[in-house]
This record gives C-alpha cells, sequence and structure tokens, in this order.
C-alpha cells in the first residue's frame, strides 16, 4: 500500500478531454411551453472525452471519463436558479434554455487516488451561428433573429485540451494505464469543429453532419501551443534583456550620486 503512494518521477501521462457546448433555436412550439418567455436556445454543456463514439449524435464522449475524473463543477451565469451545478457520474453535462451569452467557469475535480488538485477551465458559451468578422469597437455583434439562425443547424463550440500529469502516484499510474483513450481517427466525414485560430474550418461547419476531433487536430493544436510557447519564452528574454540593461543604468546612475557626495 505504501508504494502506491509514490510518486513515478520522470513520468507523464495524459489525457484529452473536450470541453464545450452545443446549441439550437428553440422552436415556436418549445417557446410556447418554456416558463421563460425571452430564451431563445436550447444548450448543452460538457465535458467529454475527445474522441466519438461511431455513428454517435454528440461531439466526442467515446469513453467514460469517471475512472479519473470525480466531479465536474460547472459555474453559470448569476441569473440562473442555482448557478453553481455539482455532477459526480457521467456524462458530466447540462442542459438548459437561455438568450444570452456569457462565460462558464468549469471546474474539474480529481478521484482520490490522483492526489491531485482541480482544475479550472473556461468556456464562452456559443448560441449565434459563427462569423469571422468582429463588430466595431464600442458596438454591439450582429444577432440573427430566430428564424435565420435555424437555417444554419445546431451550432457547435468545442475546445480541445490534454490534462497532463507529471510524476503521478503509483496507484493512479496503474489507473489511468488501465484505462487507455479512444485514439482519434486520422480523418472523418464529419465537419471539423470550428476553431477561431484556424479560420478555414469555418467552412466546415457548413457541411451537415456532427463535428468530429481527429488526430490531425491534435497534431495542428500541439504545435499551436509549441508555437505559443516559444512566443512567451522569446517575450521573456526580451524583457530579461530590458530589465538588464535598466539594472546596469540604475547601478551607474547610482555610483555617480555616491561619486559626488
Amino acid at each position: 500500500m505504501a508504494e502506491a503512494r509514490v510518486r513515478v518521477r520522470g513520468v507523464t501521462i495524459h489525457r484529452p478531454i473536450i470541453y464545450g457546448n452545443t446549441a439550437t433555436v428553440l422552436t415556436a412550439a418549445e417557446r410556447e411551453t418554456c416558463p421563460f418567455p425571452d430564451h431563445t436556445h436550447r444548450w448543452t454543456l460538457a465535458v467529454r472525452s475527445a474522441a466519438s463514439a461511431p455513428d454517435s449524435d454528440i461531439v466526442g464522449g467515446a469513453d467514460d471519463l469517471s475512472y479519473f475524473i470525480k466531479r465536474v463543477t460547472f459555474k453559470l451565469h448569476d441569473t440562473y436558479s442555482n448557478p453553481t451545478r455539482n455532477f459526480d457520474k457521467p456524462p458530466f453535462e447540462l442542459s438548459e434554455t437561455g438568450w444570452g451569452e456569457f462565460e462558464i467557469q468549469i471546474r474539474v475535480h480529481f478521484v482520490a487516488e490522483s492526489g491531485e488538485k482541480p482544475i479550472t477551465l473556461y468556456h464562452h458559451l456559443k448560441l449565434h451561428p459563427w462569423s469571422l468578422t468582429f463588430p466595431a469597437p464600442g458596438t454591439e455583434p450582429e444577432i440573427p433573429s430566430p428564424e435565420n439562425a435555424a437555417k444554419f443547424g445546431p451550432v457547435h463550440s468545442w475546445q480541445y485540451d490534454e490534462i497532463v500529469f507529471t510524476d503521478p502516484f503509483q496507484s493512479f499510474l496503474t489507473l489511468l494505464t488501465a484505462h487507455p483513450p479512444t485514439p482519434l481517427p486520422r480523418t472523418s466525414k464529419n465537419p471539423t469543429p470550428f476553431h477561431t485560430s484556424y479560420p478555414a474550418s469555418l467552412e466546415e461547419t457548413r457541411k451537415p453532419g456532427v463535428p468530429e476531433f481527429t488526430s490531425a487536430m491534435e497534431r495542428d493544436e500541439g504545435e499551436r501551443l509549441e508555437e505559443a510557447k516559444e512566443k512567451i519564452i522569446k517575450e521573456q528574454e526580451k524583457w530579461k534583456g530590458i530589465l538588464l540593461e535598466r539594472e546596469k543604468e540604475l547601478d551607474r546612475l547610482q555610483k555617480l550620486l555616491a561619486a559626488k557626495d
């Protein structure tokens, strides 16, 4: 038992997940029965495995994540009753209706065997069709009427991520290796999920079918992360150089003042 609580140094293991939402415009019949007359959309928010099950009608979700995720907490806008929602078993998702977009905090708690602290993710709830044009400063974005928005079909907004565990406990490492994630397909007949860093994917969102993540997207996301990391390192080096120059100048001025005294 003591060996199980020993961390395996030098080992890194990750699990791919996606988080985000799918939204649809309420039909006229749904709006009539909805207790909130100003609500225009129904949306589902979720944390899922990255791979999709064959012929699935949802994005991702091929794997049960409960072997390493104990709880997912969604913090909604304060205008919702009981805005903090906890889910202690899969599926880690909730469905609601609403009329506006807002930022949602997602807190992921891991099983006790992990010895890991919870992580926090953020997702901007997306209800309206994607566009590459942005409103001018000080103006509101153009929102299509429900009738026009319905023509576009469901709106999908999903982010791929990898939860990385460094130097895991032996018992947790054994647990993870016993549940390998379903690999992402190399290609897919389904559309590619839209990502603002990949504008070409906007056209994909207009194809019929449920979006599906692929290994090519996983690779591209890794390359984007590496590129961002390199930019941060270069920026840090630049400011480090500026700081050293300022320190030298300060030292020179202090010496001049001391000489005058």
